[in-house]
């Protein structure tokens, strides 16, 4: 049994895609039947509730040759930390509670400080954490920014004619694809062939300036002269605590922006095919 947390996410949902169609018996973690039900129909095991539960995870985890962990994201949530290291700490617990021995963990670029990366810092806690198991393989998956992040400024290109954000439209760094970040995942999964405690980067293909993403997504959508625009740390989190997120939240972001444009959120692992 292949068990997938996160599983109507952007990486979840495409890492179920592709092990159900290699006909493997998936089981798929979510809060929602309705939205597990495609998978459901394809011949999944829906497995529902809260990942906070502890021992809901334990039982969902039970029997799996190998897990996919990760920690939903709780854009909301007033200390995002702690929500992180409370969900993390479950997942822990869960891993060693069910007896399983292979995990795919989701982490992220710059995992490897403790400090100054935002939401990366809770992930930081989380290999750490896992790193105490005993008797679990784990392989920690480290991708950079979202391609799919983007998107996110949908209404923006609309509404205002412009892209932007914290992050300087100058400054050059990694993206990927989820869907390559799934293909990974499911590669290493169906192989089993990582032991002890890995690490492993998702580099995507080269790196890319924000200036250059939007005049490619200019190029795209018919507007040549769509432009970037970087705005200050005070605008970007009014501009995220406006959308919903949580003051914590959008302070995370920003510090997360900074740490790219600092050059501090490097990979430590040099860009190969394999990456």
């Amino acid at each position: 049994m292949f068990t997938i947390m996160g599983a109507t996410g952007n990486i979840g949902s495409k890492l179920a895609d592709r092990l159900l169609t290699k006909e493997k018996p998936v089981r798929v973690i979510g809060r929602s039947t309705d939205r597990l039900q495609t998978f459901v129909d394809r011949g999944a095991v829906a497995a529902v509730g809260d990942a906070g539960n502890s021992d809901f995870l334990a039982d969902a985890f039970t029997g799996s040759a190998v897990v996919f962990a990760m920690i939903p994201p709780d854009y909301a949530a007033p200390d995002f930390r702690k929500y992180q290291n409370d969900i993390g700490g479950g997942i822990a617990a869960a891993i060693e509670k069910s007896g399983v021995t292979h995990v795919v963990s989701l982490s992220s670029l710059g995992a490897h400080l403790p400090d100054k990366t935002g939401p990366i810092k809770g992930l930081y806690d989380q290999e750490q954490r896992l790193n105490q198991l005993d008797a679990v393989h784990i392989l920690h998956l480290r991708p950079t920014f979202f391609m799919e992040n983007t998107l996110m400024n949908i209404d923006m290109i609309k509404n205002m004619g412009i892209n932007g954000g914290h992050i300087r439209g100058d400054v050059p760094f990694a993206m990927v694809a989820t869907q390559d970040i799934a293909q990974v995942a499911s590669e290493r999964m169906l192989e089993r062939d990582f032991s002890g405690k890995t690490v492993r980067e998702l580099l995507g293909p080269r790196d890319i300036s924000m200036d250059e993403v939007t005049r490619i997504i200019g190029a795209k959508i018919g507007k040549p002269d769509l432009s970037y625009v970087h705005f200050s740390r005070e605008d970007y989190i009014n501009g995220l605590s406006q959308a919903g997120l949580s003051e914590d939240m959008a302070h995370q972001l920003a510090e997360l922006d900074a740490a790219i444009n600092d050059r501090l959120l490097a990979s430590v692992q040099p860009r190969t095919e394999d990456n």
